[in-house]
């Protein structure tokens, strides 16, 4: 039985999910039946690898509700409750500050006016990274370093061109180290990062331990992580893709909760 890890907060796809927002890809049509059945299978995984899968409560006229990780940024024992960019997901949020609050976390709200995404938040270590773009922006970045770097944070803003979210364009190993894709972030924000092989390559979600989690749709990359000796765990999340979403988007980890 693997160790338990803390609380997984994910939100099921709605009956809207079909109809989620894209931006920067071409749209192409969502099988509603088949995400549900990946997200199935990406709850398994999470379980798997020793978390305790929590569902917000559902959002059904927020068809982008699914991607969770957007209403909500853990910092701690602090829950911040973001204000999407946006505008039709704003109704996501409610449900995701009462699942925090549900676990004891202390909640803080950015408050109007202004946007900020959870995906645009980078945790690495005690730094902060905040993507600056079409989702978030500078004002909002700053109304976040007011909450956690009280709590030791560091927040660094990093200026996003051409991508959804920071985290649609980099991610951190459980080690620190940076996976990422050139051209669509300003690299001189963040230290060193290693390009990766597939633009999912860049999405990993760190289980804990030496464990990943990354998308079915980047083999090369897991295969490279494997020989280095992470254990890695793959999920297909095709259907998500199509909406520009990730592994990262689809959950919100609190370690140690539960």
């Amino acid at each position: 039985m693997a160790e338990h890890r803390g609380v997984a907060l994910v939100r099921v796809p709605g009956p809207r999910v079909a109809e989620g927002m894209v931006t920067h890809i071409g749209r192409t049509p969502v099988d509603a039946r088949a995400a549900c059945r990946q997200h199935a299978g990406y709850r398994e995984v999470l379980a798997g690898a020793g978390w305790q899968v929590r569902e917000v409560e559902p959002a059904d006229d927020c068809p982008d509700a699914v991607f969770v990780e957007d209403a909500l940024v853990v910092v701690g024992d602090l829950a911040v409750v973001t204000r999407p960019g946006a505008v039709r997901r704003r109704g996501e949020t409610a449900g995701a500050e009462r699942a925090a609050a549900g676990l004891g976390l202390e909640t803080a709200r950015i408050a109007p006016p202004g946007r900020l995404d959870g995906g645009d938040v980078l945790q690495v270590g005690r730094t902060v990274y905040v993507g600056v773009g079409g989702r978030t922006d500078a004002a909002r970045v700053r109304a976040l370093a007011a909450l956690v770097e009280p709590l030791g944070r560091t927040v660094v803003p990093v200026r996003l061109g051409g991508v959804l979210h920071l985290k649609s364009a980099v991610t951190a190993l459980p080690d620190g180290t940076l996976l990422g894709l050139a051209g669509v972030f300003d690299t001189a924000a963040v230290p060193a990062f290693r390009a990766v092989p597939e633009e999912a390559g860049c999405h990993v979600v760190p289980l804990g331990g030496d464990e990943v989690l990354i998308g079915a749709s980047a083999p090369r990359t897991a295969a490279g992580l494997a020989d280095e000796g992470w254990r890695v765990r793959a999920v297909d999340i095709g259907e998500f893709e199509k909406l520009e979403g990730c592994v990262t988007c689809l959950s919100v980890l609190v370690p140690g909760a539960g």
